[in-house]
Formats: C-alpha cells, structure tokens, sequence
C-alpha cells in the first residue's frame, strides 16, 4: 500500500525505535525516584529537554513534556488563563483550529469565557485587521495555529504574534503540522505557549512537548500535580520522550533538504491533479505559503469519502481531513470557515506526503484517481441519461 496520510501520523524511524528500546530497558526507573536508578532516567529526561530547546531556540525551563499535542494544547490555554483570569474572561481563536482547541473554547463558552471565532480568508489566512478590532480590554489569549493540517496554509505567525503583545494579549501557537517542517526561533518570536507531538516527526505516538515561556505566570490545572513543574501528573515517559528528541532532533538535521524534496513532489502532484482528463480538480489552501507535504483538494461532484475508499481498494491510503475530526459525520471544519458550502466541503480529500513518498508513488496514485473519477464520473453519465431516456 502506498502511504499518504503522513500529516495524520507517520511511522517510527528505525533510529527513534533503537533508542525507545535502549532506554526502555536501561532508562526504567522513575524520574522522580531519588535512587540512582531514578536519577539516571532524570538525567535522561533533562538532557531530552536540553536538545528540544535547542531546536526551538528557547530556555529549556520553558519545555513540558507532554502525552501530544492534544495535551500540550489544553494545558497551556487552560493553565494560562487560570493565572490571568483576573484581565477579562474574552478569547480568540479560528474555526480553523485543530479539534483539541475547538472543543476546549466550546467548553470554555460554557463556563462564561466569551470566545471570538476570527474569519479567515478563502486562502485560509487570518486577517490582521478583524484580529485587531478583534481584541478588548479584556481578551486573555489568542489560539491560532502556525499551519492548518487539512490545506496546509501557513499563518503569518510573527505579524499575528508582534500585534498580540503590543496589546499585552497572550499568544498560543499550535505548531503540530508545522513542527518539523519550518524552523522554530521562539527566542525571536511573540509567542507565549507552543504546543508539538513526537509522531508527526517520525516519533512514537503519546509523546509530545508545550513550550511556555517561562516569564508567564500559569496555574497548574490538578492540584498536587508533581511531574513537569506541576503541570501534570503522571509518571514520565523517559523513553518515548529520548526517542521523541532523537526523531525531532534527525528530522531537523535534514529538513532543507526534505522540504525541497517534498515541494518538487507536491507540484508534481497538482499538476498532474489539475489535468485528469474525467474530473475538475481544486486545491484548497495557499498555494505560496504552505506546507510542502500537504495538498487539501475537492474534486467537483465526488465525495471526499468516497474517494478516499476507492483509492483504499486499490491501496492508496489517503484521508478526508484530520484524523482527531473524522467519524464526527460533519463536513470540515476548516472547509466551511474557507467559506465553502457543506456539500463542497465534504468533497475534501487530503493528500499528505512524508519521506518515503516517491516520484513513482505519485504517478501510481495520479493512475489510480484516474480510474477512480473516470469510473465513478462514466457510471453517472450512464446513469443520468438512462433517467432521462
């Protein structure tokens, strides 16, 4: 099977499953434990800490490990706004949002925040404008992500983040999508809390970290909490999180040249889309400011599911969106902030590409959504002319 549903989650690299396995058998200890045995899996941890920032370009004191990037986004929202609550109790984010903040602002709502859903251009960029007019007195945060994960535009996170601060608001990024693609500066950025997961880079999945600069306050959302500064509880998962660092720390080694690989793939991909002689073809997102690897398309008159298990018979493994989102019966989130109509958005497919996508693999996968939209768009045809006959 051809695999090309990366941006949903990738598979371990043979160097992260060798450090998973060495640590799990010589790291086992608690990190808490004031043993030796313990100690060691502390020093373990604090140097997988160590290199993270590194890579982030950020104080290793700001670096909370966490179960992914699910987590790493609700505990820092909830436990930045807990600290500042006193400011206001006024939100802002996108629809455009991974599930995970979508559902907490929701939640929020209902405990008395009132929440502002910023509109996004048909490219799916926020506009700077609507943000400022946007922010009150009493705005707390603002949750925007740094890439979207089913069209794969890129916020202009630094613009975003530079108004945020002159407002004294606080800015929380999910970086998820875009970790592992597009350098990190948090040294450099007006960002106060970042959220990433370790099996978007080639990581063991329920591992991931939240970055939160350590000159904001935050409150600890369990009390008692021990573990990571209190933000959490729950014993340390010292191996994935060495085989976490190891993956992030070989991703970032080669991303240049990667991302170069992958972009030259993806326009292969578009363009070969965009002529299937049976099927009108269009890419959703920015088509200058994107992730290399992602390409959310609809192709007019088919559903994205229908699509998708087609392309599954014959082996092609490819997703109507994000997969924290699929199975809700509901047409894309990200699609109907775009503007488009429900039956418009649940034409959407997303094609995601990953490090052992090939030329070849591309050209397979162009064959076989050919048959599939010619098949599918000729039985219609028939169809429609036997009514009519």
């Amino acid at each position: 099977m051809i695999y090309l549903d990366y941006a949903a989650t990738t598979p371990m690299s043979e160097e992260a499953m060798e450090v998973f396995i060495q640590a799990s058998k010589n790291f086992y200890g608690n990190a808490n434990s004031l043993h030796d045995i313990g100690s060691n899996a502390a020093n373990l941890l604090e140097a997988s800490r160590e290199e993270l920032a590194k890579l982030l370009h950020c104080q290793k004191e700001g670096i909370y490990f966490t179960s992914g990037g699910s987590e790493s986004n609700i505990l820092a929202i909830t436990s930045l706004i807990s600290a500042n609550k006193h400011r206001g109790n006024h939100l802002i984010t996108t629809k455009c949002e991974h599930s995970s903040i979508l559902h907490l602002f929701q939640r929020l709502e209902q405990e008395g925040y009132e929440v502002t859903y910023l509109p996004v251009n048909q490219s799916g960029f926020v506009d700077l404008a609507a943000l400022q007019n946007a922010v009150k007195d009493t705005t707390i945060l603002v949750a925007i992500q740094h890439a979207n994960s089913e069209i794969g535009t890129i916020q202009h996170i630094n613009k975003i983040g530079k108004l945020l601060h002159e407002r004294n608001v606080l800015f929380h990024c999910d970086a998820v999508q875009s970790f592992g693609k597009i350098p990190l500066h948090l040294d450099q950025e007006y960002i106060d809390s970042l959220s990433i997961s370790s099996h978007k880079v080639y990581g063991p999945k329920g591992v991931g970290a939240v970055y939160i600069n350590p000159r904001r306050k935050w409150n600890p959302q369990i009390p008692g909490s021990t573990h990571e500064g209190g933000l959490r509880p729950g014993t340390i998962n010292i191996p994935g999180i060495a085989a976490f660092v190891t993956a992030a720390t070989a991703i970032y080694d080669t991303m240049e040249r990667e991302n170069a690989r992958l972009e030259a793939l993806r326009e292969l991909l578009i363009e070969k889309l965009t002529q299937l002689p049976t099927a009108k073809v269009v890419i959703e997102g920015d088509q200058r400011k994107h992730l290399p690897n992602i390409v959310g398309i609809r192709i007019i008159g088919m559903e994205g599911q229908l699509v998708m298990l087609e392309c599954n018979r014959y082996g092609i493994a490819l997703s109507t969106g994000s997969a924290c989102s699929i199975g809700m019966q509901e047409p894309s989130s990200t699609l109907k902030a775009l503007g488009r109509s429900d039956m418009e958005a649940k034409q959407f497919i997303r094609i995601s590409l990953g490090n052992a996508t090939t030329k070849a693999d591309i050209l397979h996968t162009i064959a076989i959504m050919n048959n599939v939209t010619e098949s599918f768009f000729n039985k219609t045809r028939r169809e429609t002319i036997g009514y009519e006959g």
